[in-house]
């Protein structure tokens, strides 16, 4: 049992029975009556956003996930395939938990699974991932501004707004938890 003051983003629960994760955590002391906590918990099996409102002395049950170390080998039509690189098993995880995370998974590249009960239950991806412009408009000289962006197209065929001095055939590192341009690789 872990207190909810003591409850950070990320953390694993298990909330009516089913697994969570914290997405969320805002504690809230209005002017009268107790603090609350208003938490944002995601549920790991279906993948609903549930909101709850708890007061700051209870407690709710913690679970343990494995966190395991995974490198990407192919996609099926439901599944993306991960293989454990030290014990070469695989894991299979379906497209509807990789969800909007599917953009960052490249052929080669080492990912985090979160298992509970031998099941994966989250994915995560590196911070920084670097991807390179497959498409970019020209600019003009002298039509800049501070802090001017244009669109281009990666090779992940995200389309992300970046500074005006990036060209067709840079390399940038992207930002994964915003989507956003992050800086140009040497």
């Amino acid at each position: 049992m872990i207190k909810v003051v003591n409850i950070v983003k990320g953390t694993f629960l298990k909330w009516r029975g089913e697994p969570v994760v914290v997405a969320e955590k805002e504690f809230y002391s209005p002017g009268k009556g107790s603090a609350v906590i208003r938490l944002k918990l995601k549920n790991l099996q279906n993948g609903k956003v549930i909101k709850e409102v708890l007061k700051t002395t209870e407690n709710i049950e913690e679970i343990q996930v494995l966190h395991q170390k995974v490198q990407f080998m192919y996609k099926t039509k439901d599944n993306f395939v991960f293989m454990n690189p030290f014990t070469y098993e695989q894991v299979e995880i379906s497209t509807e938990l990789v969800g909007d995370l599917e953009v960052y998974i490249k052929e080669g590249e080492d990912y985090t699974v979160a298992l509970w009960e031998g099941k994966p239950v989250e994915l995560q991806v590196p911070k920084k991932m670097s991807f390179k412009v497959i498409k970019s408009e020209e600019t003009v000289k002298g039509n800049t501004v501070t802090g001017a962006t244009k669109p281009v197209t990666l090779d992940n065929n995200a389309v992300v707004p970046v500074p005006l001095f990036v060209k067709e055939g840079d390399e940038i590192s992207l930002n994964t938890e915003t989507g956003e341009y992050a800086g140009r690789k040497n």
